[in-house]
């Protein structure tokens, strides 16, 4: 009999696959589109890594932990995880200046403190008003959502994992006895389930009772109008800023300078059905993140190159969901990620891994009890 279903092989479903089936487990994973496909929230070429982390300092001891494991993927797929450094820019009491700076005193994390002068001078990309201050972190960086998902699919495979893929499921149940999944294919059974549905959440988990909202968010790519070696690795550091009406993100140029830079804004969006997601992005969606990046990146956003849409998957207080199911021990649930949970991936593979096998983890997960909620 198999041990465990895997539902969904995205980011997190990939990530769990990888790390039960080389512990020994007998692994059957269940995914609806092909690997690393673009239609949910694991694509995109790159995302955020950081360490002083400003949504809550409990995050930092798993993202220590998470650096270790993304090194590991590195080493198999070299160029998966880049450092480039990280500004978090804002006024001094906003959220992600102020809360970068907590966790990083609370956990001794290496970290900068920059007015808008030091700003200016050693990142003349950037024109911060001058009351603006960044907490600059050199172990941030970016990863390879599509990379990385193959990556672990691979891994899975190797260690003996059944993946199937283009096979979606209709429905699964828990009982004493185990668990069945029921695909397009037929039925699977196993003795533990584990969840990864992504912005299918609130279908797939309507039982769990968490709120859970998912977004259409639009990421875009430009050609700087300056010089295009100014926003290169190495140069330009991932960046998140703060303002009272828009909180933009970007990358340094990955590759050729002809890819340009990618940048977007954080959150906002319309709510949407993943099965019926606007994948066309309008002329004042484009302009919207111009109006709100250039008086931060007077250079960039330049020439228009490409966008394409993602899936947020939020919880209400934008914590992740990652839990045994309330209702049946048997089943282990990894949803609500909110927006920022791709750099968590290997380590929550990991926490799944140990939740279905030994029914408990050494990770700190308590903040992520769907308990809350109720």
């Amino acid at each position: 009999m198999t041990d465990v279903i895997v539902l969904g092989l995205g980011g997190m479903g990939s990530a769990a696959a990888a790390h039960l089936a080389r512990r020994g487990a007998r692994v059957v994973g269940v995914e609806q589109f092909t690997p690393a496909h673009d239609r949910g929230s694991s694509h995109g070429d790159s995302r955020v890594i950081r360490q002083a982390y400003f949504e809550d300092p409990s995050y930092v001891p798993l993202l220590l932990h998470a650096y270790d494991l993304w090194a590991d993927l590195d080493a198999s797929d070299p160029g998966l995880l880049t450092l480039t450094g990280g500004l978090m820019l804002g006024r001094p009491d906003s959220d992600t200046v102020a809360g970068s700076l907590a966790s990083a005193r609370q956990h001794g994390l290496a970290h900068e403190t920059l007015d808008a002068a030091d700003i200016r001078r050693r990142f003349p990309m950037f024109a911060p008003d001058d009351d603006e201050v960044a907490v600059y972190e050199s172990a941030s960086g970016f990863v390879r959502p599509e990379r990385t998902v193959r990556e672990h699919v691979r891994r899975a495979a190797a260690a003996g994992a059944d993946l199937r893929f283009e096979e979606r499921a209709t429905g699964w149940e828990a009982d004493d006895r185990g668990v069945r999944v029921t695909t397009t294919r037929g039925t699977i059974e196993a003795e533990r389930l584990v969840v990864c549905p992504g912005a299918w959440a609130p279908s797939v988990l309507a039982d769990l009772g968490v709120p859970l909202r998912v977004t259409r968010q639009v990421v875009f790519w430009f050609a700087p109008s300056g010089d295009p070696a100014a926003y290169a690795v190495g140069r330009q550091p991932i960046f998140i800023w703060q303002r009272e009406d828009a909180q933009p993100y970007g990358f340094p140029c990955i590759g050729d300078p002809d890819d340009g830079v990618k940048v977007a804004l954080f959150r906002g969006g319309r709510e949407t059905d993943p099965d019926d997601l606007d994948r066309v992005v309008t002329d004042a969606e484009v302009g919207e993140v111009v109006d709100v990046l250039r008086p931060l990146l007077p250079t960039m956003p330049g020439r228009f190159l490409r966008a394409v849409v993602c899936l947020y998957t939020t919880t209400p207080d934008q914590h992740f969901v990652i839990s045994a199911h309330p209702g049946h021990d048997n089943v282990m649930v990894a949803a609500g990620f909110s927006g920022h949970g791709f750099k968590f991936v290997p380590v929550v593979g990991e926490i799944l891994a140990d939740l279905a096998l030994d029914g408990s983890t050494r990770h700190p997960i308590g903040l992520f009890d769907p308990a809350r909620f109720r």
